[in-house]
């Protein structure tokens, strides 16, 4: 990334005129924390100029730089913003939406960059090096809409094979299970010709021995008659 943050430069850049004593104290107080790098004791001093000033824009974007150094972005980017509604110089202006753009970038949220940049350049034209951050956010957020995209045309044709296979499978559920079905249908017309079959022998066997009977009785009375002779 080209540029961290516009800092030291606004800090000592801005004017204040018309506010109180102890309002000027805390802010140039919170500076010489600052370039101390202690970042927590300088946010200290710039939230007391705010108690006394709400709406004082260089305690806001101050305090803004200094919660950007703790990593306390998200609250950071409101301090920005707040400074940004409140301040009227075109310069200044730049460097608070240049910094929102950089939180923005830092967290690869490029499109809230871009219009973080596009702003700052509004205000401020001849920014070159915010212009090659947009210029480079601006291919970034492409290259992450296409891939995107592509995630979004590998998991539809996943979607469609998971469905397709799906359907396969239950295709051969019930193929199988007609299968089965069929199966089960024949052995069981199997077993209603076996047990024909069986009746009909079973039938024909007693018929048979009916008719050995019959014929055992008629010798026998054929032999008595012989006797009576």
């Amino acid at each position: 990334m080209k540029r961290f943050l516009f800092v030291m430069a606004l800090l000592l850049a801005y004017t204040i005129s018309g506010m109180a004593q102890t309002d000027r104290q805390y802010i140039r107080s919170g500076n010489k924390y600052y370039r101390q790098q202690n970042f927590v004791k300088a946010e200290a001093e710039y939230r007391k100029s705010l108690s006394v000033n709400p709406e004082n824009p260089q305690a806001l974007y101050n305090l803004g730089c200094a919660l950007v150094m703790q990593k306390k972005d998200s609250v950071a980017v409101q301090q920005f913003e707040k400074a940004a509604k409140i301040e009227t110089g075109r310069m200044r202006k730049a460097k608070i939406y240049h910094n929102i753009g950089f939180v923005c970038q830092s967290h690869k949220l490029y499109g809230d960059a871009i219009n973080a940049y596009k702003e700052s350049l509004r205000n401020n034209p001849a920014d070159n090096e915010t212009r090659y951050n947009l210029a480079l956010c601006q291919r970034l957020n492409k290259s992450e809409q296409n891939r995107n995209k592509n995630n979004q045309n590998k998991n539809k044709d996943k979607q469609k094979k998971d469905k397709d296979k799906k359907q396969d499978q239950n295709k051969n559920k019930n193929n199988n299970k007609q299968d089965k079905e069929n199966k089960e249908k024949q052995q069981e017309k199997m077993s209603r010709d076996n047990a024909e079959q069986l009746l009909n022998a079973a039938m024909q066997n007693e018929q048979a021995t009916q008719r050995r009977v019959k014929d055992a009785m008629r010798q026998t009375r054929s032999r008595k008659l012989d006797k009576n002779w």
